[in-house]
């Protein structure tokens, strides 16, 4: 099967039950797992000092493995974009290298799009992933779609719409009647924090005429529309093909909000925009999630209330 390369480039690994979990599990699967010296470090609430992770990325870079994943994420890699090895995960990139992981990895993610370093996939991290406590063990189509990218077979995902998004496209005169609502766009994203912050730095991508996909966790409604009305504000939604919405989980409504729910967040960044904006992807901190590749160029189909995001192979 696939050489597994284990790291830490952000948040410090407290649940080590979790991590030898999510090992024994790849190594069940049949991957050979190669671990980095400093994946259970710790420092403050990091994975070792920023020498000590930036080594570590590095490590990963250079192992020559066929997937890069990342044990876990949190926080830590905005501080080190600066120094990230950009030409050394480019090349790794090249050379067939799947750096795979989500949350606090969409920095490095994104600036390394930035850079013009390839594709790498928004996908699980190894503890929430793979090291779940779950008797029923990590989510099948998670799995499903993790042996697709390590086979290099995977061509797309699919999920159902929400009546309201077909609604709003059926409302909308640009759709017309086409299923081919994107052709040839390229994809991008991750979290929604995240994203916002790269906003205005050297590290932001850039991206235009792409599809844009987003998700966050412990976000309540108000502070997704904040982050998304910055994004708005500065341009970057109007300029993009479509906004694609995965899950947004971990919050709590108050007797405050009156009914000021994500649904009417999404509401109001429909009104605002002539881009389509879909919701429901399985992608977010959450089981059941596809892995996607971002920065490759991808179609988006509409048939029916099934939406299809499609790449072809990703080599």
């Amino acid at each position: 099967m696939a050489h597994i390369y284990i790291y830490s480039p952000s948040g410090a690994v407290r649940d080590k039950a979790a991590f030898r979990r999510g090992v024994q599990r790849l190594k069940g699967l049949g991957h050979e797992i190669e671990i980095d010296p400093s994946a259970l470090a710790t420092w403050q609430r990091f994975a070792g000092d920023d020498a000590t992770r930036l080594a570590a990325i590095g490590r990963a870079a250079a192992s020559g493995a066929d997937v890069a994943l990342i044990t876990r994420g949190g926080y830590g890699l905005s501080r080190l974009l600066p120094a990230l090895p950009y030409r050394a995960l480019a090349r790794a990139v090249r050379h067939g290298t799947r750096f795979v992981g989500f949350s606090d990895f969409t920095a490095l993610q994104l600036a390394l799009l930035a850079k013009g370093g390839g594709v790498t996939w928004a996908g699980p991290a190894l503890l929430e992933g793979f090291g779940t406590a779950e008797a029923s063990g990590p989510d099948e189509i998670m799995l499903a779609c993790f042996g697709d990218m390590v086979s290099q077979t995977g061509e797309g995902t699919g999920w159902r719409l929400p009546a309201a998004d077909v609604a709003a496209l059926e409302a909308s005169a640009g759709r017309r009647r086409s299923p081919h609502l994107v052709h040839a766009a390229t994809l991008w994203g991750g979290n929604l924090a995240l994203v916002q912050s790269l906003l205005g730095t050297p590290w932001w991508p850039g991206v235009e005429g792409g599809v844009l996909f987003l998700e966050d966790v412990g976000e309540h409604p108000y502070r997704v529309e904040r982050m998304l009305a910055q994004l708005l504000h500065a341009g970057v939604l109007a300029r993009q093909k479509a906004v694609v919405l995965g899950q947004f989980t971990d919050y709590q409504l108050t007797p405050h909000d009156r009914g000021y729910t994500l649904a009417k967040v999404v509401a109001w960044l429909r009104s605002q925009l002539k881009v389509p904006v879909l919701t429901g992807l399985p992608f977010g901190h959450v089981p059941t999630r596809v892995l996607l590749p971002v920065g490759a160029k991808v179609d988006v189909l509409i048939e029916e209330r099934d939406a299809l995001l499609l790449w072809g192979h990703q080599h």
